[in-house]
């Protein structure tokens, strides 16, 4: 077994996540083994550095490693590109030429973006694989090759099938063994190691002063969604420290560069505390629906009671969290969850939560989607909660007397 430490180093792979380690692991069992290998993940992962990672710990390391984007070569020079062609073949094909199946014989061809093939180069694809046979565009003499395909994607590619853009046999012909790269949102505890090791190298290459990142701002930056994964990082990462050079880069930097607001991705309008469990959070969102409800009930009666002008200022609580709620109102670590309020009366949270999402789904006439839409919560969660309080019986019989 290959030492995982010695192969992450060689491959340039840089992360302590399971993801990584998952995937290091994958490369390990397979490298040493002649057999394809399709590489899966979204575009800017680093596919690339997995194949380059296998052949250096392939049987084959002392040969060529060929890579081919086979996305980036037009339609109608593909085969010619892949397999060679034959002088006089077409017009401009002065000399007989090699192929990179040629070129990459007794070593490793690694086809990146391989669902851009048209279909049918995928034929003649899938009878290397199987043979190692090929012909030149424009020749009728039958060659071979002796190499290690490794392919790489960023579609699926069984969707590709069903949609018949792609062949399926040869999609389980590479599928034999996937490794799939994770998104950088999905291991984002590496992008702490991703951006030292990219602004070392950057800096010490271009002779740039180096004063690192402040916590706040790598702690920002791992808010981002990062689309464009580990390479949208790096490239990040190179064009901020150009910009503030020979400065430590600050939260401020990295909010005006990516274009973030303190408040990004925060929902205003619900007053959620940070450090919170999801049963919390979940609460929260029910005591918001009642508080708003009380904040209504009270405006008509004071209406109502004093010719339509409200005697007293109704308190209006939506300013992001619930520290401002009248003491009887909040909820803590230590507490049952019980409010005190003579607008709802002595009831815990759960009985407050359930008497709201009974009250609601009434409402809607059992219209879970639009129920769950106005109280705040995912479909799943408000069926969750319908089970737990035993809610679908009640409003069976709800309905039944309706009727």
């Amino acid at each position: 077994m290959i030492d995982l430490d010695r192969l992450q180093k060689t491959a340039g792979i840089v992360g302590n996540s399971d993801a990584i380690k998952q995937a290091l692991e994958m490369m390990a069992q397979v490298s040493t083994v002649d057999i394809s290998v399709l590489i899966t993940g979204e575009s800017g992962t680093g596919k690339e550095m997995v194949a380059k990672g296998l052949h250096k710990f392939s049987k084959r390391s002392q040969s060529e490693l060929v890579t081919v984007n086979c996305g980036a070569i037009p339609e109608g020079i593909i085969e010619s590109e892949l397999f060679g062609h034959k002088k006089g073949a077409f017009t401009g094909a002065g000399d007989d030429r090699k192929g990179y199946f040629e070129t990459a014989n007794k070593g490793t061809i690694f086809l990146d973006e391989i669902g851009e093939t048209p279909l049918e180069t995928q034929v003649k694809l899938l009878r290397v694989l199987e043979s190692g046979e090929f012909m030149r565009v424009g020749d009728s003499q039958t060659r071979k090759t002796d190499v290690r395909v490794i392919a790489a994607t960023n579609k699926n590619l069984g969707e590709l099938v069903q949609q018949g853009k792609f062949r399926q046999d040869l999609y389980f012909r590479l599928k034999t063994v996937t490794i799939n790269v994770p998104p950088l949102r999905q291991r984002i505890d590496d992008l702490s190691l991703l951006v030292e090791r990219f602004a070392l190298e950057f800096t010490r290459s271009n002779d740039i002063p180096y004063k690192g990142f402040m916590p706040d701002a790598i702690r920002r930056m791992k808010q981002y969604d990062w689309p464009g994964n580990v390479r949208e990082l790096k490239n990040f990462v190179e064009s901020i420290l150009v910009m503030e050079r020979g400065e430590r880069i600050t939260v401020d930097m990295v909010e005006q560069k990516l274009g973030m607001s303190q408040n990004a991705g925060m929902n205003q309008n619900l007053p959620m505390l940070i450090q919170q469990s999801p049963e919390q959070a979940e609460r929260e969102l029910i005591l918001r629906q009642l508080l708003l409800l009380r904040q209504d009930v009270e405006t008509i009666k004071a209406m109502m009671g004093q010719g339509g002008v409200p005697q007293q200022p109704i308190p209006i609580y939506h300013e992001g969290n619930v520290s401002n709620l009248p003491a009887e109102m909040q909820i803590s670590e230590d507490s049952h969850y019980t409010i005190r309020n003579d607008a709802i009366g002595d009831m815990n949270l759960e009985e407050l939560e359930k008497e709201a999402i009974s009250r609601t789904l009434q409402h809607f006439n059992n219209n879970r989607r639009a129920a769950a839409k106005s109280l705040g919560m995912s479909e799943r969660t408000l069926y969750r909660k319908i089970d737990q309080y035993n809610l679908g019986r009640k409003i069976k019989r709800s309905n039944g007397k309706n009727g």
